[in-house]
């Protein structure tokens, strides 16, 4: 359905898209996942048509996305894009927004649509609230209702959960993924938090600086991130420095280690001090020294300051 094949983009000479190349099907979920300014925005916008590729292709449904330069209106018709600025109508009710592009011809079926996607967001107790009187987080759950309105067969989508209330964003991700895999609509949602793609996405990509990294299904990326960049998008991760027996004697590996992954054991070569300890609700955070620096692990109580601990890791 979407290629994006070497896809460059440059801003004043600089580059902000480095030939990014994937595919997305009918139907698939694909998450952009990278640190703030790797330019994820820039290519939700490239795919959109906001903007001109100075190399490279993007095509949708085997059609040619084009740039301002060759289209007044950008966008396609089948494609909606949600942008981090929301783009409502401040003086109008919030029913009102969502239905904005919806035909009157059917009023009933209008108002059906509308009474659906707005449970859908849970904003229904808002339906008739003017938008300028609501909150960011609920703004942005009016904005993916709108977006939706027209049932779009590519949907785009920018940090759609930055606002949301942490008690709230789980439970509408939930709402929004399985809507969209009900009724086949492909996504390309850039996020930087890790936790939307391990649960929702089909694919990811990692950008950094503009560049892909790596590519995959969630799980396989985060059981063998190629560096430690991609390892640090899931989470706390050590550099450990291993010792290895091969056939021509002993030899070192770098190895890239979650905290989670490092456990506390009798003893082993792994000797660490305790410097400080983070309580994260199911467990702590354990922030500790060893003789090549700092290292993060995870323990289910506390442990006091300069407490002596040996680690051991899976890997």
């Amino acid at each position: 359905m979407l290629q994006v094949e070497n896809a460059f983009f440059s801003y004043r000479n600089e580059p902000i898209i480095k030939k990014i190349s994937f595919s997305v099907a009918k139907g698939q979920i694909l998450g952009l996942l990278g640190e703030s300014g790797c330019g994820k925005t820039t290519l939700l916008k490239l795919i959109y048509g906001l903007y001109d590729l100075n190399d490279g292709r993007i095509t949708f449904n085997d059609k040619p996305i084009r740039g301002p330069k060759f289209n007044l209106i950008p966008g396609e018709h089948n494609i909606k894009y949600l942008a981090q600025d929301f783009d409502l109508m401040p003086f109008i009710t919030v029913a009102e927004n969502v239905g904005k592009f919806l035909s009157n011809a059917a009023v009933a079926d209008k108002r059906k649509r509308i009474e659906e996607l707005l449970a859908m967001v849970e904003m229904s107790n808002f339906a008739e609230t003017k938008t300028q009187f609501l909150s960011g987080g609920q703004m942005q759950r009016v904005a993916l209702a709108r977006v939706l309105a027209l049932e779009p067969e590519l949907l785009l989508l920018d940090e759609p959960f930055s606002q949301i209330d942490a008690f709230r964003r789980g439970r509408l991700s939930r709402n929004l993924f399985s809507y969209l895999k009900e009724r086949q609509i492909s996504c390309v949602f850039a996020t930087h938090d890790s936790a939307d793609v391990f649960s929702f996405t089909d694919e990811v990509v990692i950008v950094k600086e503009g560049a892909l990294v790596q590519q995959g299904n969630p799980q396989t990326i985060h059981s063998a991130p190629s560096n430690r960049y991609v390892a640090t998008l899931f989470g706390e991760v050590n550099e450990i420095q291993a010792h290895y027996l091969s056939d021509s004697g002993v030899g070192d590996q770098l190895l890239l280690v979650y905290a989670y992954q490092l456990k506390i054991v009798g003893i082993s070569n792994l000797k660490v001090v305790v410097k400080r300890s983070f309580f994260r609700g199911s467990h702590y955070l354990i922030e500790a020294e060893y003789e090549n620096g700092t290292l993060f692990f995870e323990n289910e109580t506390e442990i006091g300051e300069k407490s002596v601990c040996y680690l051991k890791h899976p890997l």
